[in-house]
């Protein structure tokens, strides 16, 4: 069973890389020193005869109170659909991420981490080609996904086609997927038509894949 979502959508991605915020150290006060008081006693301590014994006063054992049980509650089901996804049919949810989503995502993903990490003569990836990025979610899961979008620029005049495929992901998974072309970023291309289609068949093809197919422009 295929499963198809068509949405035509516009995304150009800038990644930044952002050097955390330097913290200025702040002194703490020195403390003054605290004042000695010196007490002078003008005569000797009297020492009795007579040792009195005291009484012995036994302590009551103390009685521990019971810990108290702490019921854990259930953690709560992860928001469906997922926020800011939409969907044309209730079963593929699709959403362009921001840069700093982007970013935020790789953090805990080391696929993408490394896909955004890639060197190309010597610079990363979408530092050097037009990129794009969808994140998608299917209600029942994929066996796996298929997606390909154009590059295009600001007249709609597509310079090529890019075409990712990933494996598996359970029902309600969010994947998040680079779109990389082969386009000079100076350009200014833009990543558009995004095409999503979910299998729940064997795949056809190779899992994962990337490729980019450029398109001879006339003139």
């Amino acid at each position: 069973m295929v499963t198809r979502l068509k949405k035509f959508l516009a995304c150009l991605i800038a990644l930044t890389l952002l050097s955390p915020a330097a913290i200025a150290a702040t002194k703490s006060p020195t403390p003054k020193p605290s004042a000695k008081t010196t007490i002078k006693t003008s005569a000797k301590p009297t020492v009795s005869a007579k040792a009195t014994k005291k009484a012995v006063v036994k302590k009551k054992p103390v009685k521990k109170k019971p810990r108290k049980k702490v019921l854990l509650s259930p953690s709560p089901k992860p928001e469906w659909p997922l926020f800011g996804f939409k969907s044309d049919d209730g079963e593929i949810w699709a959403k362009i991420p921001t840069a700093k989503e982007l970013v935020s995502n790789a953090s805990n993903n080391r696929n993408l981490t490394r896909e955004l990490a890639r060197l190309v003569d010597g610079v990363r990836i979408c530092e050097k080609y037009s990129c794009g990025a969808v994140q998608v979610a299917s209600e029942n899961g994929c066996t796996w996904w298929d997606i390909t979008a154009n590059v295009s620029d600001s007249t709609k005049a597509i310079f090529g086609t890019i075409r990712r495929t990933v494996g598996t992901s359970a029902p309600r998974q969010m994947v998040t997927v680079l779109l990389a072309s082969q386009e000079d970023i100076t350009k200014e291309h833009l990543v558009t038509g995004i095409n999503i289609t979910c299998h729940h068949d064997t795949p056809d093809t190779k899992v994962p894949l990337t490729q980019y197919f450029p398109v001879e422009q006339a003139g």
